[in-house]
This record gives C-alpha cells, structure tokens and sequence, in this order.
C-alpha cells in the first residue's frame, strides 16, 4: 500500500499522541519493530498504551521504543492507515508486530480537491489520485513525466528527447482551438500561470520530482468547477511532501543515467546520394561530389550521461514538523552541447497552535536551471547536408559551401556541426513558487475553520547567446559576433480566504460541509524585448513590454452526505477578468454531481465480494479567457522599434501602430455532463473505475480572418462556434497473487475519445472552413483545417494518384469534384492528429526484498503529417542549384518524386499512421536487509526508459504533438542506475 501516503494522512488526522510525564518510580521500555504482510516496516505506524496516553511513532525501519509504565499488565495499540488496529501484550522480549490490510480502512484515503479535501469513498467528481508507489521509475525530472500513461483521459506527449523538455498535456483533449488548452497546475495550494519564462524549459522541471508526495487529476466539471475560469481543460494538483513527527530522517536520492540514440532519420547513405547524383544530376552538380563518407546525424548526436542528487531532512515534535531537501541535476542530451543543469530547494513547516485550533502551514519551492541550448537547427542540417563531404577542410576549418574563397553560398545549407560548435545559445531562470496558510478552528465552534492562504510565484529568466567569430570564417554577411540577449520577469501573487463548515446533524443522518470564500490573483509579466549588437556594431535594443491580468472570484461548495450513502456536491464560482470590458468581465460556473454508494446498501453491506461500488452523475460549466494575448478587448498602440522610427531633419521619432481588438469579446464556456462508477471486488483485488462524458463549449475564442477594410489587422480574435468532445475511461486494478513474500499487481487505463467541431461562423464565407498548421517548406500554406462536421485540425490535402503498381504517380492528383482541373476545390479532409484511443499498463512483482515494475503506453487512430519526407522527398530538394548539393530522404527512392510544387507537399500520400505502443518504463530494485537494531534503509534501482517502440510510422517517431512531424529532437533509451539511502 502507500505507505507515504498512509503516514501523511495519519499525521494530518493526528491518529498518534505524543508521551505525556508520568511521575512513576520505575520505567521500563518497550522495544520492536511493526510490519506488514510482506515483512516491509510500516513507517509511521501509531503505538501506544492502552487507556494511556502515553504513545510514539515507528521510524524508517519500523522500530519503536515505547516506556511502559508500571501499571499491570499493561496493554500495547499498535494502528496504521490502511490496516487493523492490534492488541498485543509485552513478554519482556523484542517484539515484532505484523499488521493486515483492511479495505474498509482504504476507503478512507483523502484526496486534494478545489480549497479543500476530501475522503476517496466520499468524492463524486471524476477524480484520479496517484501517490509515490504510483510514479513512473527512471530518469524522470518534472511531474509530467512521472504520471505519463497512468491516468485514463489525460494524455501526455513530451516534446523530444532533450532533458527537461516541455510536453502537450491535455485532459479529455482540448476544450478550446485557440485559447489555451493545457490544465490549471495548483502547486501547494498556489494555482500557478501556464508556460514558463526566458532562460528555462519545462516550467514543471522547476519542481524536483522527489519531492512530490501525489498528483491528483480534477477532469469532470462537477471536481474542476470551483476553479472555475482556468479549469476548462481540467486541473493537477501537485502535493509536496510534508515532515513526520519523531527523530531527524536523513533521506538520499541519486541517480546516474546514459543515454543513447536509438533511430535516425533514413537519409541517402553517401554512396546512394554519390549514385543518384550521378545518374540524375548535371555536369556541374556531378563536380561537386565530395570523397567522404559522413554520417552527419552520428556527428552531431553522443552518449549523454547525467546525474541527479537529492537530500532531504525531517522531522519534528507532537506541534511542529519540519522538511527541507537540496537537489542538483546535470543532465546531458544526446545532441552536442545540449546541457541542463538545475538546483532545486524546498522547504515546509506545519504547526499545530492553540490545542490544534490553529495550524500554519509554509511552503517553499525555489529551483535555478542553467541552460547550454545546443542549435537545433543542426537535426535539420543533419538530414539535409551533403554526406560527401568532409566535416572539415584541410585546414582545419568547417566545410561550408562558397561561390568563391571570399564569398560563402547564401542559399546553400551549413554544416550541421559548424551550428552546434560555433553558434552559441545560454538560459538562465529563477524560480520561487511559496505560500503560508492559516487555518483557525474557532474556539467556541469548532465546527467552523476560518483558512487564509497567500501565495506567490516568482519567475526570472535570460535568454542569450552569441555567434564565434570564425563562423562561416568570419566573412561579411556572415553573422559572426553577432549577440542577442532577453530577460524577463513573471510575477504571480494569491489571496485565498474562505470559511468551512463540517458538522453531523444527527437528526437527519447527514454530514453537512460548506465552503465559501474569495481568491484574488493578480499576475504581471515583464520583458525587456531581445537587443540584438550586430557584426558591424549596429545595436538594435529591444522594445520593453509590461503586461498585467487579475482574475478575482467567489466561490462557494456545499457536501452533503446522507446516511453515509448518498452524496450530494453543489458549487458555483463567480469569475472576473482584467482581459474583457466591463459588460463582459464576469462568468458564472456552477456544478453539481451526486454519488449513491450501493456497497452500503443493507442488501450488500454483509456481502464480502463486494468491496466497492458506487454510482456518480455530474454536471458542470467551466469558462476560458486564456488567449496569449493579455488586452484583447482594449484599444491599444504598439510603439516601434529602432527600425521603424520616423525622420524629422536630424531626429528620429518613435512611431505606433494601433493594436487590433474586439470590445465584444467574452467568455468561452464548456459544459461537462459525466457520469461514473466506481467498483471493487474481492476485498478490493479487483478495483476499477468507468467514465463516460460529453463536453460542449461554445463562444470559442478563435483567431480568424477580419472581412476587407476592418479593423487595424487581417485577422483578430473572435467568439465564434462550439465543439464537443466525447469519450468513455476505463481503468482498473488487478492483484492476481499475493502471499507473505510474493505480490503480483496489473493495471491499466483506456480511453475512447472524440471532438467535432459543431458550429463555426466567421466574418467571412466559411466554406472551406480555418486554414492551421504551417508546415516546413511552403512559406505561408497551410496542411490542416478547422471545418464543421470534422475533428479540429484535420488533414486538408490532395487526393494522390497511384499505378498499377502501387506506386504514387509523380504530379499526378484526383480531379475530386470532377471539373476537368485540379485545384483548392478538389481538397478533402483526411484523418486527423487526436488519437481514438489512448492506453497505458503496467504490471509490478515484488518477491522479497526484490521488485520490478513495467509501464506500456500506446494510441491508436492517430495520424501524422511526414514533413521531414515531404521537405527532403524530391530530385529538386537535392539538386536545387548548380553551386551546392543537399540530401535527400531515402523515401525518394520509392516515389520519385521530382518536382516541389505545392500539391506535392499538401498530398495525402504523406499522412500516415501513427499508432503505436511503447514500453516506456521497466525497472529491478533490491532492498538490502538491515540489521535488527539499524535505522538505515538502503535500496537499489536499475531502470530503463523508452526500451522499445512498435509502430509502423515511417517517420522517426509517431508521438508528435499537433501531428506535424518536422526534425523531432530523438527521444533516447536511457539507463539509469539509482540509490536511495535512508538513515
């Protein structure tokens, strides 16, 4: 079971005493160690006398030593979360105390939800909580990574293989085709703006993984609606881990990883590339064929090692506990150079006042990250450049392409390692994410808690970098000494005040909790625009940019349990935005769900099989008001830069331009109807959970095309259509075996999903519907659509022609709507980026002191846009000039394909299935024994992360966000070796 989560929870139930002074003459102790089933220690296990309150606490290695009075015959209480209470009786020898799970007591497990908790068998929302025991193993570095593939509707796909890369997150798939689709984040209580700042990656990197006591995924309206305007696509609140009562634990993680490319791009081998421009290219294009063999995707990738250190220290007395951890990573990419380095720092302190009326609670997340951010331009530059060639001359100096000795080739490609080594990309960011809370128990009604919570998170970062001098040997035009840099500063502060009310009201069997308050948020974002000193001097600075949101609500939730069977949630969340004018600054968001716990009905209440079983029904509206752009609705005037000024004799005047806008923008709202049921089998060996959910939103927020002569641009943002998602979760747990010494556990989730744009009115004649996905190699086309009737971003392309022999015809396309030309007209939808399915499953064996653990994830029904195949497909890709070559795709060997005309790149023949299934994660662990009087733990892990993939994408990877693969930084199989010591 999860033992963290069991001593969390008992601490915040305070289910142990703390020894009290007993004037005794003689005092004898008590020692032995408590366990479960298995043998594991229960760490944090309560134990104490019998009608006393004399009482401590288990360590890490699940001893204690108790002094027992000299009262006769003297009774010992040993109780853990999770498992039957004991009795036992001292013999005068060590005792080893073994306790048993007990379901019922499982039921009792609390999880986060909006300004409050509440307990697991209780929760009437769609709501999925996973703890420490639950995380992905391996060389993890942010919270995505750790929950990647365990919860039924939320999908997660990382961005590439570089370390703390960022990753697409989406809840029941995107609610929205313009505004911001990803979760609300709610960090130790501190609801936490999307995206990140200069300098950084992934802003969940921020948060070192080891300290992350539980994710708790929000999905339904009824769970999320208290959030309100930020809770659309959903909400993730992330737990840190809190200090114990007892002696100071000392607790060691590391780890040391390798990484290694397992798959590149299949691109003309020099001999096939020296072939086909022998037999396709011209007399001039043939004299330019180099005598080298080049790899160019083995130059620029590497064995990249790292490591990752983590220590922490806790403890504490019956009133205040205490944790702090110090963390460092060194991480390497596979591609040259790329190089993350982070410390983090975090800190918490609980204190219990006042008789435990009043509890302070602080919380504090610091991290710096430092950025070496190799080109990657060179994964482009890689496929594309002549593997003739010489990675170097004869002098020493890189190879590039020259018209003459004084000139480089403007239009010709540039060695891939010459854009690693002598181009130059540096971050740097700070940041604080913190919060003190007060929660006051009024003394004379208890029953009433007043909570304060202020909160605040700090962003800053740099972004700069420069150009080496001897680049492209430092001829004019060049770019060499070339600098830029860009800094930027993201400031976030919470208010949170609120009362709660919980009493039973006997008379009619119902448990009554209410809670209603005010949150005031106010976010501002400062970025002094990137100054740029060019090769001549020249210096251009940025134009600096202030921005400012505040969001402010009320709210309010009321819990009603009735004969601790059915359950009844209401809330409603009044929101205001600083985005819209005053008319439109307000939504309103109310949910309700219900729960019928049928396992507590008399007709099953003594049937044993039956653990579990419990009836949910939701519904709910969410808002969104996230578009990127911070005064969409206000005339304003955007100031030039240094290139746009304006001559007055000698003096150069600054000009502006109004901005566009659209006072009548307001808020777009999803509606959720869910419902769920939630079962358990067999004193829950058997446990699952079913979800099925419809989801409306309307008033989207899109940016569309102005009709001619409006506004001050050609396009604008727009509340225009709907779109509705749908989708059926399953997830469920299995413990097929378990004994004394041998445990074996399967889980899995799926989820069957769909969204079609319903309603979609612009300003202008929609028939073809919203152009989206600018691709490589057409400037300004597009190779996606949004249209009614249809999956947003669906594939717009032409219809290939095929021969008799299964090959595509060169130029050749399907006259569609038969008019004797092909042209836009005879475009067509065809597939589309979103997955129907989506799956994870693991399975975990614990034999003794060993365990091993597997994680699957895999999607069916997702398609992709090949862009690498499409871009570097044809004989024109390679020889597009006299004066320079550049590599082909091996793909042209099967179409030969010749020419780069549009209907090429936008044919159907490049959308292909990306289905697949990947093990994602496998790890072996061995717990050492200790000796019996040893506080110490010490465990070894080995881990591996992305061992296989099977697929039959032809691209170098299926798992693209958006569904337009264009040179993915390679996702690698790492290694990792960790340690985890605790004393």
């Amino acid at each position: 079971m999860k033992k963290s989560m069991y001593c969390i929870l008992m601490l915040c139930s305070i289910l142990f005493i703390m020894p009290s002074v007993v004037a005794q003459t003689t005092v004898k102790n008590v020692s032995g160690t408590v366990i479960d089933q298995k043998g594991d220690p229960l760490i944090g296990a309560s134990v104490g006398i019998k009608g006393t309150n004399i009482g401590t606490i288990t360590d890490l290695n699940g001893a204690f030593i108790l002094p027992v009075s000299t009262v006769k015959s003297p009774i010992i209480v040993v109780s853990f979360i999770g498992y039957r209470s004991k009795e036992v009786t001292p013999n005068g020898q060590k005792l080893q105390i073994t306790l048993t799970e007990d379901s019922n007591q499982l039921k009792e497990v609390v999880v986060q939800v909006g300004y409050g908790t509440v307990k697991k068998k209780d929760a009437t929302g769609a709501v999925t909580v996973l703890g420490t025991k639950d995380f992905n193993k391996g060389p993890v570095t942010s919270a995505d990574q750790m929950i990647q593939g365990k919860v039924a509707g939320l999908q997660i796909v990382n961005g590439g293989g570089s370390p703390g890369e960022g990753a697409t997150i989406r809840i029941r798939s995107g609610s929205s085709l313009n505004a911001n689709n990803d979760p609300l984040y709610v960090i130790d209580g501190v609801p936490v703006a999307a995206g990140g700042i200069n300098g950084g990656r992934n802003p969940l990197t921020t948060i070192n993984q080891n300290n992350i006591e539980s994710i708790t995924v929000l999905k339904d309206a009824s769970a999320t609606a208290i959030y309100g305007s930020r809770a659309s696509n959903g909400v993730i609140i992330i737990t840190t881990k809190k200090g114990k009562a007892g002696d100071l634990q000392v607790s060691y993680n590391g780890n040391f990883q390798v990484s290694e490319v397992t798959k590149t791009v299949d691109v003309l081998t020099a001999n096939q590339f020296r072939n086909f421009v022998t037999a396709n290219g011209t007399t001039e294009q043939q004299a330019l064929l180099g005598a080298a063999n080049t790899d160019w995707q083995k130059e620029i990738y590497r064995t990249a090692l790292g490591t990752d250190h983590n220590i922490a220290v806790s403890g504490g007395s019956d009133n205040i506990t205490y944790r702090a951890s110090v963390g460092y990573a060194n991480l390497d990419g596979i591609l040259l150079r790329d190089n993350l380095q982070r410390t983090t720092l975090s800190a918490t302190l609980v204190g219990d006042f006042f008789d435990k009326h009043l509890k302070v609670q602080i919380n504090s997340n610091t991290s710096y990250l430092k950025n070496n951010y190799s080109n990657r331009g060179a994964i482009g530059a890689a496929i594309q450049f002549d593997p003739t060639q010489s990675i170097k001359n004869a002098d020493g100096t890189y190879f590039q392409w020259m018209t003459n000795p004084t000139q480089f080739n403007q239009l010709a490609g540039r060695n891939p390692l010459s854009l690693i080594n002598q181009q130059n990309n540096y971050g740097s960011s700070f940041r604080s994410i913190g919060n003190i809370q007060f929660d006051y128990k009024l003394h004379f009604l208890p029953e009433l808690k007043a909570v304060a919570n202020f909160g605040i998170d700090e962003l800053s970062g740099r972004s700069f970098g420069n150009t080496n001098s001897d680049y492209l040997f430092g001829l004019p035009g060049s770019g060499f000494n070339n600098t830029y840099e860009n800094t930027g500063t993201r400031n976030n502060k919470l208010m949170d005040l609120f009362l709660n009310y919980n009493k039973k009201i006997d008379a009619i069997d119902t448990q009554l909790d209410v809670t209603g308050g005010y949150t005031y948020q106010d976010f501002r974002d400062f970025n002094d625009g990137t100054s740029f000193v060019f090769e001549n001097n020249q210096v251009n600075p940025g134009v600096p940019n202030a921005t400012r949101v505040n969001l402010q609500s009320f709210f309010a939730r009321a819990n009603f349990t009735i004969a601790d069977k059915y359950l009844i949630t209401a809330s409603f969340r009044r929101d205001g935005t600083s985005r819209f004018t005053e008319e439109n600054r307000w939504g309103n968001f109310p949910a309700v769900a219900v729960a019928w716990k049928i396992n507590d009905e008399n007709f099953l209440k003594d049937v044993e099989s039956v653990s579990t079983l419990k009836l949910r029904a939701g519904w709910g509206v969410t808002g969104q008001q996230d578009i990127g752009v911070q005064y969409p609705s206000i005339p304003l005037y955007l100031v030039s830069n240094s290139q746009a000024k304006y001559q007055f004799g000698n003096i150069y005047y600054n000009t502006y331009r109004p901005q566009p806008y659209n006072s009548n923008l307001k808020w777009e709202e999803t509606t959720t109807i869910n419902a769920g049921i939630d079962f358990g089998f067999l004193n829950n060996r058997i446990k699952g959970t079913v979800d099925v959910y419809q989801r409306d939103t309307k008033d989207l927020l899109l940016f569309t095309a102005n009709p001619p002569f409006f506004g001050f641009s050609n396009a604008d943002n727009y509340n225009i259509g709907t779109i509705r998602n749908q989708g059926i979760e399953i997830s469920g747990d299995v413990i097929p075996v378990k004994t004394d010494n041998l445990e074996w556990s399967i889980g899995g989730n799926i989820t069957f999903q769909n969204s079609k744009i319903t309603a979609l009115t612009t300003a202008q004649d929609n028939t073809p519907g919203i152009n989206v996905g600018g691709y490589a190699g057409g400037t300004g086309n597009t190779i996606q659509n949004h249209q009614v009737g249809y999956a947003p971003s669906s594939f717009y392309v032409y219809e290939q022609a095929y021969g008799a022999d299964g090959k595509p015809l060169d130029g050749v396309y399907i006259d569609r709507n038969k008019d004797g030309i092909v042209n836009e007209q005879d475009k067509y939808r065809f597939h589309k980026p979103a997955a129907d399915v989506f799956y994870g499953f693991n399975t975990a064996v614990t034999y003794k002191n060993w365990d091993f653990a597997a994680a699957f994830r895999g999607s069916w029904g997702n398609f992709n846009y090949n862009n690498v195949d499409s871009n570097n497909g044809s004989f024109q890709n390679i020889l597009i000039r006299d004066t320079d070559l550049s590599n082909g795709v091996q793909n042209i060997l099967e179409t030969g394909f010749t020419t780069q005309d549009t209907k090429r790149y936008e044919s159907d023949y490049y959308i292909q299935d990306a289905s697949f299934l990947r093990l994602d994660n496998v790890s072996i662990g061995y717990t050492f024994n200790q000796k019996p009087d040893s506080n110490s733990l010490v465990k070894l892990t080995f881990a591996a992360q992305n061992v296989f993939l099977i697929t039959d994408y032809k691209g170098l990877d299926p798992e693209i966000s958006g569904g337009i693969d264009n040179n993915l930084y390679p996702r690698p199989i790492t290694f990792t070796l960790g340690l985890n010591v605790n004393f």
